[in-house]
């Protein structure tokens, strides 16, 4: 039986771990006050310049990697992709948080959108009924 070993490139680094961190907990922060509250603290972000993609992905790649499973409240795509924005603003760079929704079967997603694409957008079940963008801040 082959057991298949994450490369070093795969496992975010130290420093990307602890930007994620902080970005997780300022997440799970504000997630305790209203959604229009999270959009304006996202919101004072727009005049950071933009990030590349790959930089978002391997932010993104760190928060879910220190996503902790024993937590007591909900951890979803809403949480993770503001994280991963906080994240990317904590190293003086922007992305944008989108939010969507789809029809048939209802569902509702979060995801983090750069100028070269999405990221954390899992199509999964969607790929042909796809989300439908409702707000993208900053």
């Amino acid at each position: 039986m082959t057991q298949m070993v994450p490369s070093p490139l795969d496992t975010p680094t130290l420093p990307e771990r602890a930007v994620a961190a902080v970005g997780l907990t300022l997440s799970l922060t504000l997630s305790r006050l209203p959604l229009r509250h999270r959009i304006a603290a996202v919101r004072v972000l727009r005049r950071l310049p933009a990030a590349r993609r790959a930089q978002v992905a391997r932010l993104d790649a760190a928060v879910r990697h220190i996503t902790p499973t024993w937590w007591p409240g909900r951890i979803a795509c809403l949480e993770i992709s503001l994280a991963t924005v906080l994240a990317t603003a904590l190293t003086g760079r922007r992305a944008s948080w989108a939010l969507g929704a789809r029809r048939l079967p209802d569902a509702a997603h979060a995801w983090v959108d750069t100028f070269e694409g999405p990221v954390g957008h899992d199509v999964g079940d969607g790929a042909d009924r796809p989300y439908t963008r409702v707000l993208s801040v900053p």
